[in-house]
């Protein structure tokens, strides 16, 4: 009789320190989940207090960087599927900052039949790279500062691209406009669009070095 006492009193024991095993394991389960929770909701908060601009259909975030935003812009497409053919994603991510010039899809529709696709193959990875990185200089230039060099340059700003060559830009009337190495021109068509590691001016036409 006090062998199957014995048994039963281990059994409830076991049982009910199962039990409390399965509990705790819950609680702390629970406690992972409403974190995660937490930090979803807090994140999707922060954002929503955010100053945004519209490009391409969608918000950009100050709180992202250039890629994470440009991505979702359905007007920038092609640019971005050419900075993945260029390797240039993991630059754009980094802290940076860049002043990005960034066409849309309208301005490489502007270029010759076929440029696009041609450039995009990995055998001309060197002269797409050179044509993106064109369109970046080094820095974080909104309007305000490029006006105010335009100002210093007395009506006209050499901005030095992290490519190496030079994009000059000016004002006609309130419009900045960039004029390449070419001779072509492309006018912003909505600035300051800033990102958590630069700014992005949207532009009208592809720029190109010489």
């Amino acid at each position: 009789m006090r062998l199957f006492l014995f048994i039963k009193n281990q059994l409830i024991a076991r049982v009910v320190h199962s039990l409390y095993n399965k509990q705790k394991l819950n609680q702390q389960i629970m406690k992972k989940i409403l974190f995660i929770l937490c930090t979803i909701l807090g994140t999707q908060f922060a954002m929503a207090q955010e100053k945004t601009v519209e490009v391409g259909g969608a918000p950009m975030y100050p709180s992202k960087n250039i890629v994470e935003n440009a991505v979702n812009s359905k007007e920038h497409t092609t640019l971005v599927a050419a900075v993945k053919a260029a390797g240039l994603v993991e630059t754009l991510q980094s802290a940076g900052p860049f002043t990005v010039f960034a066409p849309t899809n309208a301005a490489f529709g502007k270029l010759p039949a076929g440029t696009v696709e041609t450039l995009v193959k990995p055998e001309n990875k060197t002269t797409l790279t050179k044509i993106l990185t064109y369109h970046v200089v080094a820095g974080k230039y909104d309007a305000a500062a490029i006006a105010q060099l335009i100002k210093e340059g007395k009506g006209t700003a050499v901005l030095t691209t992290v490519a190496g060559g030079s994009l000059k830009a000016s004002m006609k009337g309130k419009k900045l406009i960039l004029t390449d190495e070419k001779g072509s021109t492309a006018e912003v068509t909505i600035s300051n669009v800033y990102q958590s590691n630069g700014v992005i001016h949207v532009i009208d036409s592809v720029v190109l070095p010489g």
